[in-house]
């Protein structure tokens, strides 16, 4: 499951404010954002297994901000030889759609094959 969250500066004095409360809840331009960026990724193919980083559930989080997007991921095996040629794949694809920056975080979340709807 990906999980995209937009992240922005508050002023919490604001937030009982009238013109506080008219702000949409669902930005239709981040997730544009979102979604242009998940496209872009399908070209990252995992070397060993032959499928691209989205359809193997290795992309967890998209955080779209101001100035910046960070990616965070999982990698198929902890000491993945692929890590460091995946990650700037994924970087240099994400910032292919994109204006500004982009910061690739491993986590230390292991990943499944039946995230992926794999079952072997």
């Amino acid at each position: 499951m990906i999980r995209c969250r937009a992240v922005e500066a508050t002023d919490t004095s604001a937030a009982n404010t009238p013109a506080a409360e008219a702000e949409p809840v669902f930005d239709v331009t981040r997730r544009a954002t979102e979604l242009a960026v998940l496209d872009a990724l399908r070209a990252v193919v995992d070397p060993e297994l032959g499928m691209d980083v989205v359809e193997l559930a290795l992309i967890r989080q998209i955080i779209v901000g101001p100035e910046s997007v960070e990616i965070k991921m999982v990698l198929t095996t902890p000491f993945c030889p692929y890590a460091g040629s995946m990650i700037q794949q994924i970087k240099d694809q994400a910032e292919s759609v994109l204006d500004h920056p982009v910061k690739v975080t491993l986590l230390a979340e292991r990943w499944e094959p039946r995230d992926a709807g794999l079952m072997w």
